[in-house]
């Protein structure tokens, strides 16, 4: 069974920076397109961007140019570079598998990312 485990969130001014990991553990790991959600309390979780295993790359309307998404498939670690950061990018932010995919893994717990004005 794998494991997401979601790091690096915190409070920033607007205009700052935090980039973010998503570490998968497990046996026989291999994770396929991947992809950073965001939720904001109720309200559904929407997808922020997402890459598949090649480095393809699509983002959301909200984030493009400011975002950044990458992997390490050898550690199995998928992250998120956000810059400009916006009060309005206050949420809790997810790692899963992409939208359109076979399978999704468990959700983990998140991090919690806070912009201030």
């Amino acid at each position: 069974q794998v494991r997401l485990v979601e790091s690096g969130g915190g409070l920033v001014q607007a205009g700052g920076s935090l980039t973010l990991s998503c570490a998968a553990s497990g046996s026989m790991v291999r994770l396929n397109a991947m992809g950073w959600y965001r939720q904001v309390p109720g309200k559904q979780r929407d997808v922020v961007a997402t890459i598949t295993r090649g480095g393809v790359t699509t983002y959301a309307d909200s984030v493009k140019g400011r975002f950044t998404i990458s992997r390490d498939n050898a550690k199995n670690t998928v992250y998120l570079q956000m810059n400009i950061l916006k009060p309005e990018d206050t949420a809790v932010y997810y790692c899963n598998a992409a939208p359109g995919s076979s399978m999704y893994y468990n959700w983990g717990q998140g991090t919690q990312v806070t912009v201030s004005s």
